[in-house]
């Protein structure tokens, strides 16, 4: 399917600009216009990590005018296997400086755009705002929800791409036109079924294929051409060293850009909608956790314990544990509620499915409180262990 041009045209191209540019004008399906569309495109990469490097070098070397670059993260001597914006002198430095300095060098006509700052449910619309096109190089499902959610809710289409060891993955979602991410994976795979490129690797030059084609789809949406992967799945084994394409179709149902789409905002807490836990979270539930039949038994017996919910008010109105105070995590990460926690009685935490409360426990046992647990499974586990009667959300 042939799209309409995302940009329109810049008003001229310098000298400069033709000279090195030349190999693309003479390419009859871009040319001069195509090509001044490029320059008046304004681009963010999110991350500058094994897909951003390829396609930040690419999309700056086509003559992409404004490359936004966000990534809070810094260079480790680890990301130079895939990451080849970066070099050894840049080990230790922030990444969005490294990627932008490598731009410049690559090509001083375009003008480069600098968020060193972690993409977040508070700055992802105003920063998404200010482009015409994005370009998903992130590497956990949490951030690609959030991705997609805000690309959904400002009409913005984004280019995507995953890769793992020896495959890899691309595809083009905009859901004005075709299907979003939600519709080819409404739910994320549970906690630790699909392990990062940190625990399962990847082949260094698996970033390059699968960043090369995010960037001809950018290309080819900016300007105008061809048809874009709006709609296809792109899947590359590099092993066998082939490709094939998957019809992805727009999901009715689809909770955010379905034909009656329940999902209007960003959800609240992505990381807790993709189980995904920190480092201190996974040591501190170790030996400190609790089924939902141990807290019920605990309760049934009288055992002197406090249960706190750390959900959010909302949550808490519409299905709660029985005799559970309500303490938000954000209060108790803050510090602000660690003066209403007894020091006499052992606390108990839950949230909905253990992501946050196990947050939380972190933080509390960081403040003091040893003998903290949390419920495994959260209010999802007394339901379906407890009581079935209660609705799930």
């Amino acid at each position: 399917m042939s799209l309409p041009p995302l940009v329109e045209p810049a008003a001229e191209l310098t000298v400069d600009e033709i000279r090195r540019y030349s190999r693309h004008l003479i390419i009859p399906d871009v040319g001069v216009t195509g090509q001044k569309r490029l320059k008046n495109a304004r681009v963010l990469c999110v991350g500058a990590g094994g897909l951003g490097s390829p396609a930040l070098m690419y999309l700056a070397a086509a003559g992409v005018g404004t490359l936004g670059i966000i990534d809070f993260d810094t260079v480790d001597e680890s990301n130079l296997q895939r990451q080849i914006i970066h070099g050894v002198s840049d080990v230790g430095r922030s990444k969005a400086e490294s990627a932008a300095a490598s731009i410049r060098e690559i090509n001083p006509l375009v003008n480069v755009e600098i968020h060193n700052t972690a993409l977040d449910r508070d700055n992802v619309r105003e920063i998404f705002a200010q482009y015409d096109l994005i370009v998903d190089g992130t590497d956990n499902f949490a951030t690609r929800y959030m991705v997609n959610d805000a690309a959904v809710l400002l009409g913005k289409p984004y280019v995507w791409g995953s890769i793992y060891r020896f495959d890899g993955q691309a595809s083009v979602f905009w859901a004005e036109h075709g299907p979003c991410y939600r519709c080819l994976y409404p739910e994320p795979p549970p906690p630790g079924m699909v392990p990062s490129c940190a625990e399962g690797g990847v082949l260094g030059v698996l970033c390059a294929s699968i960043g090369s084609i995010q960037v001809n789809e950018a290309i080819k949406l900016l300007a105008g051409i061809g048809e874009p992967l709006v709609g296809r799945l792109m899947v590359y084994d590099a092993l066998e060293m082939s490709y094939r394409k998957i019809k992805v179709r727009k999901d009715p149902n689809c909770v955010l850009c379905g034909e009656n789409a329940t999902l209007t905002d960003l959800l609240e807490d992505y990381e807790d909608f993709c189980g995904a836990v920190s480092v201190e979270a996974q040591e501190a539930v170790v030996d400190a956790t609790i089924t939902a039949a141990e807290l019920k038994e605990w309760q049934d017996v009288g055992k002197d314990i406090f249960l706190v919910d750390v959900r959010e008010p909302a949550e808490y109105e519409i299905v709660r544990i029985p005799g559970a105070t309500l303490i938000p995590k954000g209060e108790i990460l803050s510090g602000e509620a660690l003066s209403k926690l007894p020091q006499d009685r052992q606390i108990v935490l839950h949230c909905k499915s253990g992501v946050r409360s196990a947050e939380a426990l972190a933080a509390l046992k960081a403040a003091g409180f040893r003998d903290a647990v949390h419920v495994q499974g959260g209010v999802l586990s007394w339901i379906k262990q407890i009581d079935p009667s209660l609705p799930a959300y």
